[in-house]
């Protein structure tokens, strides 16, 4: 005969049965806790190598460089690296669209610990602790989807990395939204798009920021948030996103 805790286990997955975020299957109770099932987290993909050193994006064989590549070559100073957890194809492309557009905002925790496996450059230095930023959205945005999926993200990663956090930027004006535009006009439409808030303006001063958002395409919104933290005498900016979307031309150079 089954333990009580068992058979509660089984009446309540057939009562409140739970389905994956990316797929639908069904995932136990008993199963190791999550909202997106084993066989899509071994699914989720990972960049291959070899990699830029600076912005990890896939470069031909020895071509790696501390100069960077043709995708960050022209990314200011500030922002020193970047780091993301997955190629955003699927299934992470479903999480991420899960959990901006659709209301899955506890996903945000799951997407954050994957994105805390990562480790960074500025770990090296092991005597300074970072600062965990979150990208802002528009004030708009934030009406519509009731919260700001890079302030989620960021919450839970600080908490995973034991880091500081705090909320250093505003989003000062608007403009489209970056996915529908080509890469000369993104830069465009973030330029200006930032400023530092309250809180930014007196306890950023020599710090390393860890910049957290959802997805990296060309560095245009993190570039542009680096310049803003850079008035305020940071030392330096590495991003950090669940997902970057690759152009489909292959390795750069």
């Amino acid at each position: 005969m089954k333990p009580a805790l068992a058979l509660g286990r089984d009446l309540l997955d057939f009562l409140l049965p739970a389905g994956c975020v990316a797929c639908g299957t069904w995932i136990p109770s008993r199963a190791a806790p999550g909202m997106v099932c084993a066989t899509c987290r071994m699914r989720l993909p990972r960049p291959p190598w070899p990699r830029c050193s600076r912005c990890h994006h896939p470069v031909a064989t020895g071509r790696t460089t501390e100069d960077g590549c043709r995708e960050c070559r022209e990314w200011p100073g500030e922002l020193a690296h970047a780091r993301y957890a997955f190629v955003l194809a699927p299934p992470a492309d479903t999480l991420v669209h899960a959990l901006k557009y659709q209301g899955w905002e506890a996903l945000a925790a799951e997407m954050a610990g994957a994105m805390a496996e990562l480790r960074l450059p500025l770990e090296d230095d092991a005597a300074e602790t970072p600062w965990v930023v979150p990208v802002p959205t528009t004030p708009e945005r934030l009406r519509e989807r009731g919260y700001n999926q890079a302030e989620r993200l960021a919450r839970h990663y600080a908490e995973h990395r034991g880091w500081p956090w705090l909320d250093a930027l505003e989003r000062t004006r608007g403009g489209a939204t970056q996915v529908s535009l080509p890469p000369s006009e993104r830069r465009a439409n973030v330029r200006g798009a930032f400023s530092l808030s309250e809180p930014g303006e007196g306890g950023l001063p020599g710090r390393r920021i860890v910049l957290v958002d959802d997805v990296l395409t060309t560095g245009s919104t993190a570039a542009a948030a680096a310049r803003t933290l850079a008035g305020a005498g940071i030392r330096d900016v590495t991003l950090v996103t669940f997902a970057r979307a690759l152009p489909l031309r292959g390795p750069s150079p």
